[in-house]
């Protein structure tokens, strides 16, 4: 998956389209999701332009990196999840759902998640 300067998170941080932000620091913009499935549904997105984890992982800065995981603690406690517990989750690519193609991860909260994948079709 190529990266696409026009994508929803790409306009977000061009200031194109408003969100709920949450917080933002010099690498990193977390908003509330638009299509919430947890009572806390918030997204993580780094301001660079990363298709993946995997992208991320390969190509970011120490900086970019640290950044990141900083904010999503940071995120995650401000929402007041440390206490019961929280899901971080990341889609990658076709196979893993993913329908964004800028990085960006899921902070869930809020109530019992479940099972993180259905048994069904091993």
């Amino acid at each position: 998956m190529a990266y696409d300067p026009n994508n929803i998170f790409a306009r977000i941080l061009r200031g194109e389209i408003p969100c709920n932000k949450v917080h933002e620091d010099e690498h990193s913009l977390a908003f509330h999701d638009i299509n919430p499935q947890a009572p806390v549904h918030i997204l993580v997105i780094p301001k660079g332009a990363y298709v993946s984890m995997s992208d991320f992982s390969a190509n970011a800065s120490e900086a970019e990196i640290a950044g990141l995981v900083r904010a999503v603690g940071k995120v995650a406690r401000m929402a007041g999840l440390d206490e019961d517990g929280w899901r971080l989750l990341s889609n990658i690519g076709v196979n893993g759902h993913q329908e964004v193609p800028h990085l960006h991860v899921h902070i869930f909260g809020g109530r019992k998640l479940g099972a993180m994948i259905a048994k069904a079709g091993l």
